[in-house]
This record gives structure tokens, sequence and C-alpha cells, in this order.
């Protein structure tokens, strides 16, 4: 690696940490309605709201269109607006605002199908509850059965799901407590929805609910949101100690020649990891949180195996399915993430290709490729990000499963030498890209050198940030650095 890169890495993990992660529209909503509680964050939230409304009225991601996030996006924003907005500026907004809203319902039915990865996070428990407030209020004018669609039918799937159970701390659903409204409070089990530092679900959005709905008394809950927002807006999640960690150093593992002083700025961040480790369950995004998930463990139990910290794979067993691992209890869509990452690991601990778990695995991948070639996951809006670590995780046991993957990243090369799935190229899809050729290539798989040559020079003058927004939370967000982390380790893996 060149001095530059070192030093690049070096830094990332000098500030890397709590969890960096830009501001959302939706999480920024919920805080502005809390005038009667917080006056100060809440007309923060506002301005926040105002000084983000993008050029056609809406508001959502930045750098990336995706429909579920704009109707989520601009929904939120146009509710708190409705019972905020008083200045002359703000009815301005929500004028615009309301002229976006009727072309976004207008043209859900294709709009919402046409996103490739479906759903964001929660969306068919959320939607209904905001689209009524939103007819209530006069903001969408009895067009909501066109965003509606079939989304009754799939929340009550997932109602059904949790067999009568109340909506608690160590339940998916909790992520999306606001669904519950006004008038549904019997859905949720008041006393178990908090975390140890007051928020529900580490969630800005959710713990802002909580204080409207439920107890706009407590003091540790606005704690939260008081110590979360910054310049005005607030994330996705705070903290996510754990997965932003193990989402860095997962790429750093495929990075070689890391010196003795890049260990020793690793070391630390692989102890809180290990620490936070729960036997039986593995670990959650954060520290203290009741829910845990076989996509931070999984890549949590690979790191720690690949920097030599002895792990007991007995807890990413635990989320084994008939036909496939899933993330979380009870869920109804299960990621292909996760399997991939559940395999990397099964790998550290010398699963043979014939193990029937491996088998299962690679069956829910050979099932769920599209066009025999790619694939989408729930986490992330681009195929870039899943194809590479599924040829990662994979290699060892299917080459064929692999190869078809590869091709179809080399045939997806654009004429400037980068990749992007949507209308533009992005940094941060060329490096995965990057990642999975030269990876494969170092393994003896075939690819032209002019190809990755090609791609690392777009990738030089574009890695800088600020970068697409492709994470798919409760609305699309941006964890920044771990976005950095990709790109500066394609790099490094270039010039290996």
């Amino acid at each position: 690696m060149a001095e530059e890169q070192i030093y690049d890495l070096k830094s990332l993990l000098k500030v890397m940490g709590s969890g960096h992660m830009e501001n959302t529209t939706y999480d920024t909503a919920w805080i502005a309605r809390l005038n009667e509680i917080d006056a100060e964050i809440s007309n923060k939230a506002l301005e926040w709201i105002c000084e983000n409304q993008l050029e056609d009225g809406s508001w959502g991601a930045k750098g990336v269109r995706y429909y579920h996030d704009i109707v989520i996006s601009t929904l939120s924003a146009m509710i708190a607006l409705n019972y905020r907005g008083r200045r002359t500026q703000d009815r301005i907004k929500v004028e615009r605002g309301m002229q976006a809203l009727e072309r976004i319902t207008a043209g859900a039915t294709q709009g919402l199908s046409a996103d490739p990865n479906g759903a964001t996070v929660g969306f068919e428990m959320i939607i209904p509850t905001l689209v009524s407030e939103g007819e209530r209020l006069g903001i969408i004018k009895q067009q909501g059965d066109r965003i509606l669609g079939k989304l009754a039918r799939q929340r009550s799937a997932k109602m059904e799901k949790l067999k009568g159970l109340k909506v608690n701390r160590h339940l998916t659903a909790i992520f999306s407590t606001e669904m519950a409204g006004k008038d549904s409070l019997h859905l949720l089990d008041l006393d178990k929805l908090q975390e140890p530092n007051g928020s529900v679900a580490y969630s800005p959005a959710s713990t802002a609910y909580y204080l409207l709905a439920v107890n706009p008394n407590d003091r540790l809950a606005l704690n939260y949101l008081q110590e979360t927002i910054k310049d005005g807006g607030a994330p996705f999640v705070k903290p996510f100690d754990i997965f932003e960690r193990c989402w860095i150093l997962w790429n750093y593992t495929l990075v070689e020649g890391i010196d003795d002083e890049m260990r020793q700025l690793i070391f630390p961040h692989l102890e809180h990891i290990k620490n936070n480790w729960v036997f039986g369950n593995g670990v959650s995004f954060t520290q203290d949180c009741a829910l845990f998930d076989s996509d931070d463990t999984s890549v949590s139990f690979h790191i720690l195996k690949h920097f030599g910290f002895p792990v007991d794979i007995n807890a990413l067993l635990a989320y084994e399915e008939e036909n496939h691992f899933r993330c979380y209890q009870y869920e109804i869509n299960p990621s292909i993430g996760v399997n991939a990452h559940v395999l990397h690991a099964l790998k550290d601990v010398k699963y043979t290709k014939n193990h029937p778990t491996v088998t299962k695995i690679l069956k829910f991948l050979y099932d769920t490729r599209i066009g025999d070639t790619y694939w989408f996951d729930k986490w992330h809006i681009s195929p870039y990000y899943i194809t590479s670590h599924i040829i990662i995780c994979c290699s060892d046991y299917d080459q064929r499963l692999c190869q078809s993957a590869i091709n179809w990243i080399v045939g997806n090369q654009r004429e400037d030498g980068a990749w992007g799935y949507y209308e533009n190229p992005t940094a941060e899809e060329t490096a995965y890209a990057l990642q999975a050729l030269k990876f494969w290539q170092k393994r003896g798989g075939r690819v032209s050198k002019e190809i990755i040559a090609k791609g690392g020079n777009w990738l030089k003058q574009n890695a800088a940030p600020p970068y697409p927004w492709l994470w798919i939370g409760k609305s699309i967000y941006y964890p920044y650095l771990i976005v950095q982390s990709v790109i500066l380790t394609a790099l490094a893996m270039i010039e290996e």
C-alpha cells in the first residue's frame, strides 16, 4: 500500500466508534413535533426540515431517488410543517411540498413497485398511520389508497407473526413503534419499550413518538433526543457503535499488509465488540440493545476470528431456520446478506461444502438470484453491495455461483470505468465492484487487469465525499465512515 493509503486507513480507525451518520428527514420530522415538550429542539428540527427540502419540493435521501424513501420522508416532513409551520417561508415550503405530495401519490402505485429492493424498514407498518394523519390534516387529498396499495395485507402478515404479542424492546416491531399512532396504544407494551438510555430502539423517531403519545414527562427519553440532535437534525439510529465497527473492520480484513501500528488501532475496536458479545445471542447494532441480530453477529464473528480472537459459533447457529438464516425473530422477509455473512463465518470454523447448513445457504442464494447472476438485499439499494459480499463470502464454497456474479459485474462496467445501478455511477458501488474483482483475481480467478485499472483510475478521481445515500433504514440513510472504509480498502486492494 502507498503511504497515503496507510495514513487514511489509520486515520479512519482513530475517529470511528460511536457511529457516524447523516441526519434523515423522517427522524427529524418527528422531533419537530415536540414543541410543547421541548420548544428548543423542536424549532431546530423544524429549521433543519425547511433547509433540506429538495428542489422539486419533496424530501428524502441525497443523490438518489428511491420512491419509498421519498414517500415516507415527504409525508413526515409535511405533517410536521402542518403542525408547526407558521412563518411565511414555512407556508411556501408547505405549498411546494403539497405539489410534490400530489405528484408522489399520483404515481405511487408504479413508483413503489419500481423500487428494486422493495420497502424501507417498517414501511408497511408506519405508512398507514402517516397516511391516515395526512388525510385528516388535508395534506393528502383522498389518494392515500394509492400509497397504501397492498400494505394493509403486509402489515397484517407481520402482526400475525407476532401472534398477539405486544410490541416491546425484544421484538423487531419496536423499530416501528410509531405505527400505533394515537389510537392503537393497545398494540404496545408501554412499560417495556425503552432501552437503558431512555430511547425506544435507539431510534430518534420512535423516541419522539413515545414522548408525544405515551409519556411526555419522561426525562430519560428527552435527554436522549437532546444529546442526539445535531445541527437541528437527527439520524436513523444513534448510537450504532457495533455496526459501524464491524462493517468497517470487515472491509479491513480484505487488505493485505496491515502493520503493527494499524493492528494496535484495530485492537480496541475488536475488544469493544468482544466485550458486548452475549453468549447464545451474539451482538446487536449497538451495545445494551435488547434486539440481537445475525447480520451484526456473523460479521462480528468473522472479524474477531480473522484477528485472532476466540469466539463461539453457537450464538450464530441459533438463528438457523428450515431454509435459511433469519436476521431477526418474527421477520417475514429474510436477508440475503445475512446468509452470505453467515456462510463466511461457517468457513472460518471449517464447515465443509457438503455440510447441510452450508448446502442450505447455497441453495437459498441460488434461489434468490436475479437473472441467475446478481442479488439485491433488504439493507442496501445497490446490487453491487450484496453481490460483491457474496463473491467474497462464498468463493471457497461455490465458484460457479461466484463466476456468474463476476461476469455480471464485468459486463456492467461503464465506459468511464465506474459502476452504478441507478442513473449515475457512484464511488461506493465502484468500490464494491473492485473489492470483488480484486478478491477473485487474488484467488486465481480470471479478471482483466485493464478492467480493474480502469475502475481504479475512476475511483481515485472520484473518491472524495459526499456520496449518494444507498443504505436502507426507515428511510434511506448514509453511514459515511462505513462508506469511506469501502472506498479506502478498495483503493488499497488495487495497489497490492
